[in-house]
């Protein structure tokens, strides 16, 4: 993942241990206060709630622990499609000029161009260079895409 991923999750992680596990920590003791825990519907849905925050928390532990991070700025300049670069694409068939960062996949965001490196359009950009010529295996058809400029930003 990029060197921006990571801070996102970790990001997250620090919002999740400092904000939403207390909340859910207090939720659950008022709701234990109304008495009867059999029927409490408070209760259970805040115990779901922690069930949920909880494996969240795990789940970017592991991705942070088993990520290899890569800060994009350190990435040897050259004209070839590597994860983290920012791609622009030309349509051949005429349609319009899009531009792309690949990273991984907690990362993407097709409306903030960034898309994951396990996308149809990533895989097929993946190697390739700047003046090459790209058929896209896009659900519906095939796109075909010109790759106009590659950068490491």
């Amino acid at each position: 993942m990029t060197a921006r991923g990571a801070e996102l999750l970790r990001t997250e992680l620090r919002r999740l241990r400092a904000e939403e596990r207390p909340r859910i920590i207090r939720a659950i003791a008022e709701a234990r206060g109304h008495g009867d825990l059999s029927e409490n519907a408070e209760f259970h849905a805040a115990r779901e709630q922690q069930g949920f925050i909880e494996g969240r928390i795990k789940e970017i532990e592991a991705r942070l622990a088993n990520a290899e991070i890569i800060d994009v700025g350190q990435l040897p300049l050259s004209n070839r499609v590597v994860f983290g670069a920012t791609v622009e694409l030309a349509d051949v068939d005429g349609g319009k000029a899009v531009t792309y960062q690949i990273v991984g996949e907690d990362e993407a965001d097709i409306s903030a161009g960034r898309i994951s490196i396990r996308s149809p359009i990533a895989r097929a950009l993946i190697g390739k260079s700047q003046g090459e010529v790209v058929d896209v295996s896009a659900p519906g058809k095939t796109r075909c895409y010109e790759i106009v400029s590659v950068r490491y930003v």
